[in-house]
């Protein structure tokens, strides 16, 4: 690298790191019109790109980093999240196994930061396949979510939430009470659980459940409805 080169490399990476992204934009683009074998600053390209809502332009840059170096873990997250919001989940979903199985071979190994990046991925693609009600879809990216990183309340309660509409409300409840037992506050899981325990004739655990939601958060109304709901019912 020549000394201008590396000056306006230093100053590029500087100014990015320093969260000054107009400036830096310019010069790390000068850097890669001199030398565009630089797979970190593509990165850094691909970054400005995404945060200007400019999609295309990024998954470029982070394509061309991914070239230069496969084994870039940080820039196939940045383009599997890139495709995400581009609404290309097939190619997502292709960058997310490559990612995962470069960063360790056996996946039990994964490192957790690694893990927990790539479930919320698979969480974010499950909820879209789940709003569409294509239920069959969103357990598969759900389950997905569930084996990269096994103690998100939030994945289980979706997780059931797919099941309970294939009618599978047995192994929705299982996953209803894995996220209570994950985290005892999070109220969706409650208010789920007791409308599941409704759905099979079981209102009074229903009743326990939903209580139990709204002790632990006063403000979720959505317990609060049933409760009302299933009060009106018994007068």
């Amino acid at each position: 690298m020549n000394a201008n080169l590396q000056e306006l490399y230093d100053l590029g990476t500087k100014l990015f790191e320093d969260g000054k992204l107009n400036e830096a934009e310019p010069v790390l683009a000068e850097v890669i019109r001199i030398n565009p074998r630089y797979a970190d600053v593509q990165n850094k390209l691909g970054i400005i790109a995404n945060l200007r809502g400019d999609l295309r332009k990024a998954a470029e840059h982070f394509e061309k980093a991914l070239e230069l170096n496969p084994r870039y873990t940080e820039v196939s997250l940045n383009l599997a999240i890139t495709y995400n919001d581009l609404g290309e989940f097939k190619k997502a979903q292709d960058v997310f196994t490559m990612a995962a199985q470069i960063a360790r071979p056996d996946p039990d190994a994964l490192d957790p930061f690694i893990a927990g990046k790539l479930a919320n991925e698979h969480f974010k693609i499950g909820n879209l396949y789940l709003e569409f009600n294509m239920n069959d879809e969103a357990i598969d990216e759900y389950k997905k979510a569930v084996k990269l990183h096994p103690k998100l309340a939030d994945v289980h309660t979706k997780l059931g939430i797919a099941l309970r509409n294939k009618g599978l409300i047995e192994e929705a409840i299982v996953h209803f009470v894995k996220a209570k037992v994950i985290n005892p506050r999070y109220g969706p899981a409650w208010v789920q659980l007791g409308l599941s325990y409704y759905m099979e004739g079981l209102t009074g655990l229903a009743f326990e459940e939903w209580q139990k939601a709204l002790e632990n958060n006063p403000n979720l109304k959505e317990a609060e409805n049933y409760l009302k709901l299933l009060k009106k019912e018994e007068t």
